[in-house]
């Protein structure tokens, strides 16, 4: 298949790309690389660094795709606090320039990365599964449900078909360790370091953590997958901020205690999500467990530490 992967460079969508291409489809990433890095780019993709905003993307159209993943986005739940419209924009508008695009030029399926983890907000029951009300409570929630409204309508007027992944907390290898998200990665750098490390709250919040090559699988998945549906990812059981904060202390041998600060505006209490419907009707379950995950990614933030450092 030939397949368009926005945000092939980032964190998830370059672990996308790569597993596309050992099952041998052609990809061309596109990447504005506000937070993408070239490092993370597989050698045998095509790469435009481009906005997915921009009119111009619709020339990349001329290859014929098969399928859209897209998995660009702004995703940062404080800045979206500070900056809706933005968040609007580019979660909105730029995947419906997407959509144009698919249906001017005869795409068949288009893949979309929303959260699980910030559509649900608070939860009404636990785990939440994919009938869960939609009731985001930050703008960055609110831009990923709106435009998972539009697929249905693309499918009902112009037949493309999509699958729509609500993730969990994501982590693993390329997790950005300096950024405001993924606490995984932040944690293990501040370890490693011999640095203090601040849990926002106290730490008694539950997440749904899964393992970056897990959901990459699932994205395999999805293009034999006839159903025009959404599927929750995830473990289905919430593990706490201390917890992890724990584990991470014993794998990187790290002395100091935690220290607390006050929570984040706009954060949930608890997300954890029911899987079940994508292990019936694809067969995805998670492979990697916690400890196993979390090993891995400290050694990738180590290794990377190490290069940084010297």
């Amino acid at each position: 298949m030939r397949i368009l992967v926005t945000g092939g460079a980032g964190f998830i969508g370059s672990h996308i790309v790569d597993h596309y291409i050992a099952n041998g489809h052609q990809v061309m990433v596109v990447d504005d690389l506000s937070t993408g890095r070239l490092e993370n780019l597989n050698p045998a993709a095509d790469f435009v660094e481009l906005d997915v905003r921009d009119p111009g993307i619709e020339k990349l159209f001329k290859m014929r795709f098969d399928v859209v993943n897209h998995q660009a986005a702004r995703g940062n739940v404080r800045a979206s606090m500070e900056d809706p419209m933005v968040y609007a924009d580019v979660n909105v508008r730029g995947g419906i320039n997407l959509l144009e695009c698919c249906r001017k030029h005869g795409v068949r399926k288009f893949i979309y990365a929303s959260t699980g983890g910030c559509v649900y907000g608070e939860l009404q029951y636990k785990p939440a599964d994919e009938n869960h009300p939609m009731v985001p409570r930050d703008p960055y929630g609110a831009s990923k449900a709106s435009f998972e409204l539009y697929l249905p309508v693309y499918k009902l007027n112009y037949g493309l078909e999509y699958t729509i992944f609500r993730y969990p907390n994501v982590y693993g290898p390329r997790q950005d360790p300096l950024g405001e998200a993924g606490v995984v990665s932040i944690f293990a750098r501040q370890m490693l370091l011999g640095l203090p490390v601040v849990i926002n709250g106290d730490g008694e919040q539950r997440r749904d953590f899964v393992y970056v090559e897990d959901v990459a699988r699932a994205n395999v998945m999805a293009l034999a997958s006839d159903k025009d549906t959404v599927y929750n990812l995830g473990l289905g059981k919430g593990v706490t901020v201390n917890e992890i904060f724990q584990v991470l202390r014993d794998i990187t041998c790290y002395s100091q205690p935690a220290g607390y600060g006050p929570p984040k505006l706009g954060e949930v209490r608890d997300s954890f999500l029911e899987a079940s419907k994508i292990a019936r009707e694809l067969g995805w379950r998670p492979q990697t467990d916690l400890r196993s995950g979390l090993e891995h990614t400290v050694e990738f933030v180590r290794q990377k530490e190490l290069v940084r450092e010297g």
